[in-house]
């Protein structure tokens, strides 16, 4: 059986060492008040609860999966789920970032990213019925009107009800302009929507007596394309003017899809006949409203890709120090042993340091991440608020699409440090590579969020947004340059970003004669940034750890995040050098093959 414990120390040196935010916070009013013991007392509380309760229902609930019964299009969820979600409403969590004004807590966002890290180790499949909820509250909060935020707002942010998203229909994924669900207008200001949809995480369960579905759909004078997309709350049971439930809408479970991974979670085919729905912002505006929701989902999935190299990376670890396997190759190391441990084999640390560095460098970034939306946010400056914003669309499809690739990565290699035994169900890994799987396609498929980065964050405003980053990667730069035990750290990311803007410039003048040349390109491209801001943030926690030595530290924490920062360097950035050379092959070679996919 696997074993998880939270990364506490890790999150701890992340938030008060490397990023500073009690300091940060200081800065905003909404959470002036808000310490490092605050924060470590909820974190530590949050990590018994995804240790405890939830990470012992994971293999049982994979196996066992959610139960429709077609009569009545309920879904029944596996044995414990149910009481784990009870649990987790009782101990206040989902409210734990949400506004007061609704009855949440209001702590800040990059508290409740830790908590859904570890939740994700844990057990993906069942943190994905909170965690679209907490989508669906953000999309309502930021464009309901005020009657909807009275409605359903308190319940979402209570936990009492869940919410989720319904974009995706049988004709059409990622190409939301050829949706077909219609939405017609009523006498009494509401809507009748009408349509299917499917691929619905979250979309039928018996975790709470309601669902806020929100659907996009068409309103008849809609115009073609995106466009003309409205977005609509669905709830599965129509709510009464004093807040009860009233009669059941005309939304349903049609169908559960059968997956590889992510079993215990309810993938709902979700059919809608003369549905009630209300109007979410603007008609024709949907795709605005949402995209707060996908957005939030896409910094999500990239943390359920984080949470599951972590859990990987531990127990690959625990079972390398403890299985025999032949001897070292420079000398016998466990002499009162019939064989060393396979820890002692290079290939085998190679594998486990893949992990550890792409789980240490992604909860890097997503913390980053996180105090930015928070700045973005809640900051006085609007200066600053605009810069968090804009380095959080930058950063976006990277926290998805580098996140949820390099979690491919280390969770198939920590599969492999098992030999055959990571292909045995009872050990757990195989089910770590299934349930990330789908995180490098929903929401948007990596190269959907690749073609978003190139085309529309970096080429479409002309590279500004891509500079900001780089002034960071300058004054870092800057700041160590002459410091020579940070070299080996400093100077890597000194010389990509300089090779970033010709290899930018280069690929987007080659875009304006030919756009499939930024379709050949964008892949390789996300890829090469990626690595540009985990080196950015490895040489800040390598100088935290160095001056932290400097000033007397004998904690080998600090030593552990040099011998990774190191690793990281050493092994896995420079595969930049290729990446920019494949990205720079062109589009012929792709587009030219028609003989060969004859």
């Amino acid at each position: 059986m696997p074993s998880y414990t939270p990364p506490l120390r890790d999150m701890q040196f992340l938030m008060h060492e490397v990023f500073k935010i009690e300091e940060e916070f200081k800065a905003l009013p909404k959470h002036a008040e808000v310490d490092a013991d605050t924060i470590n007392a909820v974190l530590e509380e949050a990590g018994k609860f995804a240790a405890n309760v939830t990470f012992p229902l994971n293999i049982s609930g994979d196996e066992e999966g959610c139960q429709l019964d077609k009569t009545t299009h309920e879904v029944t969820t596996p044995k414990g789920y149910k009481e784990a979600y009870q649990q987790f409403v009782e101990g206040g969590w989902p409210a734990l970032s949400c506004d007061p004004e609704y009855g949440g807590q209001g702590l800040p966002f990059v508290v409740n990213s830790a908590l859904y890290e570890m939740l994700n180790s844990a057990n993906q499949a069942w943190t994905m019925y909170p965690g679209l909820s907490h989508g669906a509250y953000e999309a309502l909060h930021a464009h309901g009107a005020p009657a909807l935020k009275a409605k359903y707002l308190p319940k979402l942010t209570s936990g009492e009800w869940t919410g989720t998203m319904c974009l995706t229909e049988p004709h059409c994924g990622t190409d939301l302009g050829l949706l077909r669900t219609k939405a017609e207008p009523q006498a009494d200001g509401t809507y009748k929507i009408t349509g299917n949809k499917i691929f619905i995480s979250a979309g039928e369960h018996d975790f709470t007596d309601n669902i806020v579905h929100l659907v996009l759909a068409r309103l008849p004078d809609a115009p073609a394309g995106s466009k003309g997309i409205s977005l609509f709350v669905v709830p599965k049971y129509l709510v009464n003017a004093d807040g009860s439930l009233g009669a059941r809408n005309g939304i349903y479970c049609g169908g559960l899809e059968h997956k590889m991974g992510i079993k215990s979670n309810a993938t709902a085919q979700i059919v809608m006949e003369d549905a009630v729905g209300e109007l979410v912002g603007q008609p024709h505006k949907g795709l605005q409203a949402m995209f707060v929701m996908m957005n939030a989902a896409r910094l999500g999935v990239g943390n359920q890709s984080l949470g599951l190299t972590e859990v990987a990376f531990q127990n690959a670890l625990a079972y390398a120090k403890d299985r025999l396997q032949m001897r070292s190759l420079s000398g016998t190391k466990a002499k009162d042993k019939p064989a060393d441990p396979i820890i002692v084999h290079p290939d085998v640390r190679r594998m486990l340091l893949t992990a550890k560095a792409y789980a240490e460098g992604g909860r890097a970034l997503s913390t980053f991440c996180a105090l930015l939306i928070d700045k973005e946010l809640n900051h006085p400056d609007e200066k600053v608020r605009s810069d968090s914003a804009d380095l959080v669309a930058l950063l976006t499809p990277i926290v998805k699409a580098f996140l949820t690739d390099n979690g491919w990565i280390a969770t198939t290699q920590s599969q492999q440090v098992f030999g055959g035994h990571g292909f045995i169900k009872e050990w757990g890994m195989e089910q770590f590579v299934r349930d990330n799987r789908i995180n490098m396609i929903y929401e948007g498929t990596n190269g959907v969020q690749a073609l978003d980065l190139l085309g529309r964050k970096v080429l479409g405003n002309q590279g500004a947004t891509l500079k900001k980053f780089g002034k960071l990667v300058a004054q870092l730069v800057e700041e160590e340059g002459v410091n020579e035990k940070m070299a080996e750290f400093i100077n890597p990311i000194a010389m990509l970003g300089d090779q970033m803007t010709k290899f930018t410039t280069e690929i987007g003048f080659k875009g304006m004669q030919n756009p499939d040349e930024v379709g050949a390109a964008s892949v390789d491209y996300l890829r090469v940034a990626g690595h540009l801001v985990f080196g950015y943030l490895f040489a800040r926690m390598a100088q935290v750890s160095l001056r932290a030595i400097a000033a007397g530290s004998t904690d080998p924490f600090y030593t552990a995040k040099l011998q990774v920062a190191r690793f990281y360097f050493a092994k896995l950035f420079p595969e930049t050098a290729t990446l920019m050379r494949t990205a720079r092959a062109g589009s012929k070679v792709l587009m030219d093959s028609d003989a060969a996919l004859a």
